[in-house]
């Protein structure tokens, strides 16, 4: 079970990169990791570089995933009681403890989320 932040936040970093070429860091700074798409989509009424996917914030009581296809696709996932413990909101996890099965389903739902994105042609 991994409970100091920065260890969670690396894995958390490192679930999304293991994405990368697929999917495109649009910010990595200390305060943020941020994914998207690599081709222009329209996002609302907007035009953007690259759709939306996630993105890694850490916070001073824990570490946060901001996760758009549980939102823009919520029938597809079906998140465990501990992960459903960690949903504030429609697509914001709060992290504050990292336990193996939390880490491989986290890895599995981002997995998930790339099929369904690259299947709808958003990335």
């Amino acid at each position: 079970m991994k409970t100091e932040l920065n260890e969670i936040e690396a894995t958390l970093r490192a679930i999304l990169r293991s994405h990368v070429p697929t999917l495109r860091v649009r910010k990595d700074e200390k305060n943020v990791l941020e994914l998207c798409g690599k081709k222009e989509a329209m996002q609302g009424k907007q035009k953007v570089d690259g759709y939306y996917f996630a993105s890694v914030v850490p916070k001073p009581s824990d570490i946060r995933v901001y996760y758009f296809p549980i939102y823009t696709h919520p029938t597809e996932f079906a998140p465990s009681d501990e992960l459903k413990k960690c949903l504030k909101g429609k697509s914001c996890f709060h992290i504050k403890k990292l336990s193996p099965e939390l880490e491989d389903e986290i890895g599995e739902m981002v997995n998930k989320g790339v099929e369904l994105y690259d299947k709808g042609g958003l990335i």
